[in-house]
């Protein structure tokens, strides 16, 4: 009896030790999978390049990124497309209120880069490295009058964008002179605030010189005024553990400084005219809330659909840039590019007639939508195998699902999928036996389903649903 007790008393001690071990290795894996979920996205150019993406936060006005007739455009934007192609991966633009936004997206590792126009801050230099300077910026003061010293302001206010430089360049100029007026930061973009001073509604604001000079061009009443900041150096920044990074960048800008950005500036900042209509149009998100003269139409078919509707305006975009009378080389029309068989199918007489096109789209897209429904249950997968679908055939996207399939991955991820779609111009995966429809450039399919997803987030960025 004595032994068996004993030995009892062993084994509860032996599942006590195995209990305590086994809640410190769910302790310890608990806390490993937080930091892995942490840092997953703290990334130098190596994890970038195996990515596929460069995640770069961006500003929404004339010197960096907005959408102009459904085409994103935007100095900033410009050059990160070109770097971007030289690193040999695309460019995600992530739309920041303000720079404290962006440096705080910087710092948790949500964005990789910053291309803003940021000047070097020595308090931010603890996480930030900051690249060769790309230009030099100046800033100014604005209003409808054109002062001769800061003394004549007095004690009016001088409203800023929240979270820019200005507020700090104002605070030393006050402290260094001696002077009474009043600063005050609010949420609008430095273009909205001219727009402001223009309609008098503002009497003084500052903004980068640049972007008042090109404003004052259209605006007549609009005068530079005083210097808050002297032509200092603009850069980008990214994170201090990001040294791979940095030798790219600037590596890419020493060498496009010479022709490729100046070209790029001179067709942004010394054309007012361009600047103006793209600015100020109604289909501008700086201008309007607009991205094309059928948002109406696009509206009430993405409801029909389910979709975002500007999911729907970015594949029409996509399809024909907006142009009722596109016709491709294949034969296909209107504004969602339809073939003649398709536009039979679906009851479409009139291509060129933007409501048959849409209508008849969307009823291709339901089509699509409904084929796919039970083997992707989850929308946001579905629809980027609608979009293949849509692009070159739902045979194709079919044969890879089926290979995916045969290779034992998971058929619902697009991921998983469009990696077989990318082989189906191989021989080995397109004359497999489960591939009933053949040889196809699926990398053009995969390329097509990433540009209009890439567009639809811009859209979602900066136009109101």
């Amino acid at each position: 009896m004595l032994s068996t007790s004993m030995e009892r008393k062993k084994q509860i001690v032996v599942v006590g030790v195995l209990i305590f071990l086994g809640l410190g290795a769910i302790g310890y894996l608990n806390n490993w999978f937080t930091q892995s979920s942490n840092q997953e996205f703290i990334l130098d150019k190596e994890g970038i390049l195996s990515r596929g993406t460069l995640r770069v936060a961006v500003d929404n006005n004339s010197s960096s990124f907005y959408i102009y007739r459904g085409r994103r455009m935007g100095y900033e934007y410009e050059l990160l497309l070109d770097f971007g192609k030289q690193l040999g991966v695309q460019v995600e633009f992530v739309v920041a209120s303000d720079i404290d936004e962006a440096f705080n997206k910087l710092e948790e590792g949500r964005v990789d880069l910053i291309a803003m126009n940021v000047q070097q801050n020595a308090e931010r230099e603890s996480f930030v490295t900051f690249t060769e300077a790309i230009g030099s910026m100046s800033t100014v003061l604005v209003g409808r009058e054109k002062l001769t010293s800061w003394d004549t302001l007095g004690m009016d206010t001088v409203v800023v964008r929240k979270g820019a430089v200005y507020n700090s360049q104002l605070e030393q100029l006050k402290d260094s002179l001696g002077l009474d007026f009043t600063i005050l930061e609010v949420q609008d973009h430095e273009e909205t605030l001219l727009d402001r001073v223009y309609e008098q509604e503002l009497r003084w604001t500052v903004a980068e010189k640049n972007v008042a000079q090109t404003n004052a061009t259209y605006y007549d009443e609009l005068q530079l005024g005083l210097e808050v900041s002297k032509e200092e150096p603009v850069t980008w920044a990214l994170r201090s553990t990001s040294p791979n990074l940095l030798q790219a960048a600037n590596s890419w800008l020493i060498e496009k400084k010479k022709v490729f950005i100046p070209r790029t500036y001179a067709r942004y900042f010394l054309n007012s005219k361009n600047q103006y209509e793209r600015t100020t149009n109604t289909y501008s998100s700086l201008g309007g809330n607009r991205i094309s003269v059928y948002d109406e139409l696009i509206q009430d078919n993405a409801q029909t659909l389910g979709w975002d509707w500007r999911l729907l305006a970015a594949l029409v975009y996509k399809e024909s840039r907006f142009d009722t009378t596109a016709l491709s080389y294949a034969g296909a029309q209107g504004l969602l590019q339809l073939m003649p068989v398709t536009l039979e199918r679906f009851g479409v007489t009139n291509p060129n007639d933007p409501a048959e096109s849409l209508k008849g789209g969307v009823k291709y897209l339901q089509y699509l939508d409904k084929f796919w429904i039970e083997r992707v249950p989850e929308t946001n997968e579905r629809i980027k195998f609608i979009l293949a679908s849509y692009n070159i055939g739902q045979g194709h996207v079919e044969d890879a699902w089926r290979l995916t399939l045969k290779y034992r991955k998971n058929t619902q991820s697009w991921q998983e999928v469009s990696n077989f779609l990318n082989l189906k111009s191989d021989p080995k995966y397109y004359r497999d036996a489960v591939v009933k429809s053949g040889y196809a450039k699926g990398h053009i399919a995969v390329n097509y389903v990433r540009d209009v997803l890439a567009l639809f987030q811009s859209y979602k960025a900066l136009v109101d649903p």
